[in-house]
């Protein structure tokens, strides 16, 4: 299947997902402290769910989201790239290449999101070159800074329609390869 990673960095493997870091991956994500700004922890079911959802974008939109694993522990440490967005938020937001970044709460901070969304943004420019969004709740202020130095702008601001949440949406231009 993946016998190897599909972007490498300075530090981190980033791997298309594989049946092996479902586990993991679901753990993470419903760590309280990781999942604060994602509505809360969810449930393991739901976690394979999202965790299937998002390999299959790979299949069907030829991108998604990565398995984040340190290099140097082998450490899975989070989950992160882009991936087919359909939440019903208007024709600026549905059916676009969504961009979205799990880390493991202690793994934050440490700059690893920038560094693998830096190798997946130039990748998606040079395959894609499209419009990505990507949505994040307001009191997430890391998330939000490190969104804008990843070339995101704020569009607005609108409520979820499964939970009314407000989030903010941003987006960053279509981009050639090279820019």
């Amino acid at each position: 299947m993946n016998p190897a990673p599909f972007l490498r960095t300075e530090r981190l493997d980033l791997w298309k997902p594989r049946a092996e870091h479902c586990d993991p991956v679901a753990r993470i994500v419903m760590h309280d402290e990781t999942s604060r700004f994602l509505g809360g922890a969810r449930s393991y079911e739901g976690q394979v769910t999202r965790f299937l959802r998002n390999a299959g974008s790979w299949l069907v939109h030829d991108y998604g989201t990565l398995t984040v694993m340190r290099r140097d522990t082998q450490d899975i440490i989070g989950t992160l790239g882009l991936f087919y967005s359909w939440r019903d938020l208007g024709p600026d937001m549905d059916g676009q290449a969504e961009a979205g970044w799990i880390l493991r709460h202690d793994c934050a901070g440490q700059g690893y999101a920038r560094e693998a969304m830096e190798a997946v943004l130039a990748w998606f420019d040079s395959e894609h070159g499209r419009r990505i969004i990507c949505m994040i709740e307001p009191a997430n202020f890391a998330s939000i800074k490190l969104a804008e130095r990843l070339g995101f702008t704020p569009m607005r601001e609108t409520k979820l329609p499964e939970d009314a949440a407000t989030v903010c949406l941003f987006e960053r231009a279509a981009r050639q390869p090279g820019r």
